[in-house]
């Protein structure tokens, strides 16, 4: 019987070998993107609740409105 590359890859798609593979190749790319963007939307939501917080809180907290607005200002991906 004669062997193609066609006939082995079929053999080892079906073993679910490929998709190990893949899996494998794609999770140290995906991984960190993921988590990249959670933490984008994560200061964007943050940001945003600071925005609505009054005055009263914020001087509980330490902060002055000038704070806040220099805060929020921020692009998603600035700290």
């Amino acid at each position: 019987m004669i062997t193609t590359l066609a006939s082995k890859c079929t053999a080892a798609g079906a073993a679910g070998d490929s998709g190990a593979r893949r899996t494998a190749f794609a999770a140290p790319i995906i991984t960190p993107l993921v988590d990249l963007f959670s933490t984008w939307f994560e200061r964007v939501r943050e940001r945003r609740q600071l925005h609505t917080l009054d005055d009263h809180i914020l001087k509980d907290i330490g902060l002055t409105r000038a704070d806040v607005e220099y805060e929020v200002q921020k692009h998603f991906w600035m700290r």
